[in-house]
């Protein structure tokens, strides 16, 4: 591993990332706007750095930012990465953002020599503390070669998923299964709740069979406690999907239940729920009902 590394992007998300980088042995050089992110990073050996230090002295550089307009900015504004750059870098983007805003970061950066991944993860921040990630990549082999043991501290698993822009559809695609799958369980536990039910008994008499799953075993407890601090928050989630709707245009792909998901996404936005952990879908459901999903009374 090159032990000079760059890290852009202190988020929910970035923050623990970068950690476990510099528990694992990496020299880092750190930037983001949340200036106690930084100090927290720095407090532990890490270095701040502006954007174009980062491009200057790091041969690899992760960023994982809200959306690709922010890291197009990172990397290719006055003074950004790309301005000091070194032919043989590596850039690693782990933000979730569209296949072609992945491309337009590819082909940018290939005249200057540098190799690019798009390498977007799955996990929430529970697993990106514990530094066990799934990555799904993006771009070239040899690149990802070279990543692999970077991955390796970050995550439990990576999978180069093919070119460019492979990484960032295959996000999409998790994003659809898991939003949709929070909103099954969300409605499933309001019907529950209304028809008399105990949610949580409910809840420990199905996760063992069918209808049991990740998304189940993680929500479902934080739905009953009323616990919606966010780990994947509801605005992260509804510009995910938004980029699934913009890409499922861009190449005719009717997605009808993805698009009811927006709408309820946005009627969350509407009622000041954007900042609530993605588990707080659930409250659209209850408005609905008139009900709340909680534990009963013992």
């Amino acid at each position: 591993m090159d032990r000079m590394v760059g890290f852009i992007g202190l988020g929910i998300m970035g923050k623990p990332m970068a950690k476990n980088l510099v528990k694992g042995g990496c020299s880092l050089l750190v930037n983001d706007l949340n200036g106690e992110a930084v100090k927290e990073l720095t407090d532990m050996g890490a270095q701040a750095a502006t954007l174009k230090e980062i491009g200057e002295k790091c041969p690899v550089i992760f960023t994982i930012l809200p959306n690709g307009g922010i890291v197009q900015s990172v990397l290719f504004s006055a003074d950004g990465v790309a301005e000091g750059i070194r032919e043989g870098s590596v850039v690693v983007d782990m933000s979730s953002v569209t296949p072609t805003e992945s491309k337009v970061c590819a082909e940018k950066l290939a005249p200057l020599g540098v190799d690019f991944l798009d390498a977007p993860v799955s996990g929430g921040e529970p697993k990106a503390i514990d530094g066990t990630l799934a990555f799904m990549v993006g771009g070239k082999q040899e690149a990802f070669d070279k990543m692999t043991p970077y991955f390796d501290i970050m995550g439990a698993s990576a999978l180069l998923v093919g070119e460019t822009g492979s990484g960032s559809v295959t996000k999409l695609a998790n994003q659809v299964i898991v939003n949709l799958n929070i909103a099954a369980v969300s409605e499933a536990l309001v019907l529950a709740t209304k028809a008399g039910a105990d949610p949580e008994l409910v809840y420990k008499a199905i996760r063992g069979g069918l209808a049991g799953s990740t998304v189940l075993d993680a929500k479902a407890p934080l739905m009953i406690d009323r616990n919606f601090v966010p780990g994947g928050k509801i605005s992260i989630n509804l510009k995910d999907i938004k980029n699934v709707m913009a890409t499922a245009h861009d190449i005719d792909v009717p997605l009808p239940m993805s698009s009811q998901l927006l709408e309820i996404m946005q009627a969350l936005k509407v009622d000041g729920h954007l900042e609530d952990d993605h588990g707080g879908i659930v409250q659209y459901f209850e408005k609905l009902a008139g009900v709340e999903v909680k534990r009963k009374e013992k």
